[in-house]
């Protein structure tokens, strides 16, 4: 009996439990609470979408409340666009009776795609309100975001499909493609798209084509800006001609610079948010004061007969490489690459280098990354072996977080594999051992050490996570290069006996 009242009571409990009315919810009374009064999007270029960015809305009240009214001040017509708790509304832009839970919040996402028509002409601000109810209990969250106006080069579709250029073969000998198109000497849009102006940035999606025959120069202050799976090829026969010159601020108003074209500062060092620059055989590229950063690949170089000269050029935050070759020729000075997902110089397959007051360091977390790879071999490329005509480093830093930073891989005989490491300061695994394919770097340790080399010393950098590898007072890499006819760093300073290996010449560390 006792058993049966028990059960009797818990019975009564439930059916009371699952009888509660539903939530009474009352009407705002103008007393939320936000996460920012302001949310400033950036800056975006006309026409392209922005980020989504967030907004907490806080009910700190012990009651439930219904707002009557979200919505955006220019209603309909405005640019922005949000979503709240995951609801649309109308049209993204006007809400209706939004609840909130005592003691509780709701998350509102805003996102905006603008003109620059739409912009204020004085200042480039496009602005609106996230608005919450009206009269007395009004409130409000402002929004701003400043439009840049910028040069489009995009490819042409027709009748639903996407222009296409050629990017090489496939085993078979067919041709590959991507989407893209060739520069244009007289676009309607924007002129002679084979000499980049510096008025405004350019921004590019697919990939921007230099055909034979065609010369792309891009003089110093110009901004390029690439869209994810974008680039620049330069096909046989054309020609990439940068021409930057140094800057006196950290600016660079004087450098050519190719990144990403997410604007926001929270994708400044993000890698991989576009393709790559890259020079097919049979083209050339003269190259001079360019920074370069966030891509895959950076520089992507493939038997190119004629002569490549890099001067001056900074390569940042790349997934994969900062430059990738094969069989390829290049004359490089004062270039720096830092922080790349495999290798910052990947040389494969033979080729012909010349590396002067370079400086290569890779702080990649992880435990196969490397600063330098040079190979006279590539997998399943015809040849597989091609000689290495030379490779030289000279006054050069090979650098890294890694135990070892350099492999030399050699399949071809030893008269054909042809390097020389003079005066760098190189990290390097010494343990002892025979050379191998798996361990090809052994036999150099000691000859490295032969040549005014120093290994495994400390360059003192003075922050690599910020990409700015500047030599201390303190760095080993100081005083320790030869006169090999370089008469400037890569800040314009002159160089003077003793002279110091890398890209830069040291200086005094500020005091923290």
């Amino acid at each position: 009996m006792r058993k049966l009242i028990f059960l009797f009571f818990i019975g009564v409990f439930i059916s009371l439990s699952s009888c509660r009315q539903d939530f009474v919810f009352e009407p705002s009374t103008g007393d939320l609470k936000f996460s920012r009064d302001t949310i400033y999007l950036d800056t975006v270029f006309a026409n392209i979408g922005s980020s989504t960015y967030t907004l907490k809305v806080y009910n700190k009240s012990s009651k439930d409340i219904k707002i009557p009214t979200i919505q955006l001040g220019k209603g309909q017509a405005s640019k922005y666009r949000m979503t709240v708790d995951g609801m649309t509304g109308e049209n993204n832009r006007v809400f209706h009776d939004v609840e909130v839970l005592a003691k509780d919040s709701m998350y509102i996402f805003i996102e905006t795609t603008a003109g620059i028509s739409d912009a204020n002409p004085t200042d480039f601000l496009y602005t609106d309100q996230i608005q919450f109810d009206s009269g007395a209990n009004f409130q409000k969250v402002e929004l701003v975001t400043l439009i840049q106006d910028a040069y489009f080069i995009f490819p042409n579709k027709t009748n639903g499909v996407i222009e296409q250029i050629p990017i090489g073969f496939n085993e078979d000998g067919t041709v590959l493609e991507t989407n893209g198109r060739n520069l244009s000497n007289n676009h309607p849009d924007n002129g002679d798209e084979y000499l980049f102006k510096t008025d405004k940035p350019y921004v590019v999606y697919g990939y921007a084509s230099v055909p034979n025959g065609e010369t792309l120069t891009i003089p110093g202050g110009a901004r390029v800006h690439f869209h994810a799976d974008s680039g620049l090829v330069i096909q046989q026969g054309g020609s990439l001609n940068i021409t930057g010159s140094t800057s006196s601020t950290t600016a660079l108003e004087n450098e050519v610079i190719f990144e990403g074209d997410r604007l926001e500062p929270g994708f400044s060092d993000v890698p991989g948010q576009w393709g790559t620059v890259y020079l097919r055989q049979g083209s050339a590229s003269q190259i001079t004061n360019l920074t370069l950063k966030n891509a895959i690949v950076g520089l992507l170089v493939e038997n190119n007969a004629g002569l490549m000269n890099i001067t001056d050029t900074q390569i940042y935050d790349c997934s994969n490489y900062g430059i990738l070759t094969y069989n390829g020729t290049i004359n490089g000075k004062k270039v720096v690459i830092n922080n790349c997902g495999q290798f910052c110089l990947a040389a494969a397959l033979g080729g012909d280098y010349n590396f002067t007051n370079c400086t290569f360091n890779n702080n990649w977390s992880s435990s196969k990354q490397l600063a330098v790879y040079v190979s006279d071999y590539l997998k399943d490329a015809t040849p597989e072996i091609l000689p290495l005509v030379q490779a030289n480093f000279t006054n050069c830093i090979i650098y890294g977080s890694n135990s070892n930073e350099i492999i030399l891989e050699k399949r071809g005989p030893e008269s054909d594999f042809n390097k020389l490491f003079q005066n760098c300061l190189v990290k390097i695994n010494v343990t002892p051992g025979s050379a191998s394919v798996a361990n090809p770097f052994l036999y150099d340790a000691i000859r490295l050490e032969q040549n005014g080399n120093k290994i495994n010393k400390t360059p003192n950098f003075f922050d690599v996570n910020k990409n700015n590898l500047i030599i201390g007072e303190d760095s080993f890499a100081k005083g320790m290069g030869i006169d090999a006819g370089i008469p400037f760093d890569i800040l314009g300073n002159p160089r003077v006996s003793p002279y110091d290996v890398g890209a830069y010449n040291f200086i005094i560390f500020p005091a923290d």
